[in-house]
């Protein structure tokens, strides 16, 4: 077996105190790697500063982490893609864990669990958002992971060909990691020591702005990949509606013969027809999701499976 192509992948938007760490530490790391940094309209010396440490520079002119990640699954060829942020919080010399892992156990994504003690490094409102969010993924979806929002994930070729990316900012983690669930691929996590930003190095994520951001686009990938059980629970909230609304008019009925709310009755009665064409609409998409998870899969499998035959130069 050929060595594999590795390539480290670092979305930058404003990271110019932070970048040239990053880039050193990884390149130490995983020596053989190839490190491609994709700048994201950055106003700093980013750019310059990433040119200067050695990394091939690219830019992404749609504005968002998931449209930089878009760009990059599209543009680079490599075996195992190793991606992480620009802001030197993560942990460089466990990446040759994390790929090892990989390519022995033939996974496709292998998930850095953020591990810390320092406040400033996790504060508290993302950690309590990320673990609301990290909880209505694993409830809908499946109990793989525990940081669903770690921004350091190492993917094989199979996976990032075979991804649809969608999003078009923070919620691409989100997107992620329900594309491994929805495909059942095989998937773990690893817990990696995570640091505090340097000082001149500022967050770009706002707990409640991207946390509301991703919590509809949860929404949606529930609406999108279980539509059976979004609209099913749709029209369960509208049958019994309309149950409760009809009784008294219903029990009134039997006792006079009379409808005296008419209006009530219209009522109850279109919650109820709406409530069928809900279910209705929910059989029929859950079948056209069905047939576009098979043909996704099937690309999938088109693909080789990590640490079995090197894909990069096919």
């Amino acid at each position: 077996m050929t060595q594999p192509q590795i390539a480290v992948l670092i979305p930058c938007y404003n990271e110019e105190a932070t970048i040239t760490q990053v880039i050193d530490d990884f390149r130490n790391a995983l020596p053989d790697a190839t490190i491609y940094v994709y700048d994201n309209n950055s106003s700093d010396a980013t750019v310059e500063k990433a040119r200067q440490a050695g990394a091939i520079v690219q830019n992404e002119s749609y504005q968002g982490k998931g449209n930089v990640v878009r760009r990059m699954f599209a543009d680079i060829e490599a075996d195992v893609y190793v991606m992480i942020d620009g802001d030197a919080t993560y942990h460089a010399p466990s990446a040759p864990k994390l790929v090892e892992k990989l390519l022995t156990d033939k996974l496709d994504m292998v998930n850095g669990r953020r591990i810390t003690q320092e406040t400033a490094a996790y504060r508290q409102g993302h950690k309590f958002g990320n673990r609301l969010l990290t909880s209505l993924v694993a409830h809908t979806f499946g109990h793989q992971f525990k940081d669903m929002l770690s921004g350091y994930r190492v993917f094989s070729r199979r996976f990032v060909k075979s991804f649809p990316a969608f999003s078009g900012g923070f919620e691409i983690e989100t997107e992620l990691t329900v594309h491994a669930l929805e495909l059942r691929m095989p998937v773990t996590e690893i817990d990696t020591p995570y640091a505090s930003r340097p000082e001149g190095s500022e967050s770009k994520l706002s707990t409640f702005r991207d946390g509301f951001r991703i919590m509809r686009w949860i929404f949606f990938l529930t609406k999108a990949e279980k539509p059976l059980q979004f609209f099913s629970a749709i029209a369960g909230l509208l049958f019994v509606s309309s149950l409760i609304i009809a009784w008294p008019l219903f029990i009134t009925f039997l006792e006079t013969g009379l409808v005296p709310r008419f209006p009530t009755a219209i009522l109850a009665t279109g919650m109820m027809l709406i409530s069928f064409i809900s279910f209705a609409s929910g059989l029929i998409l859950d079948t056209v999701t069905h047939g576009r998870k098979e043909t996704l899969r099937l690309h999938y499998l088109s693909l080789p499976a990590p640490g079995t035959k090197q894909s990069g130069n096919d």
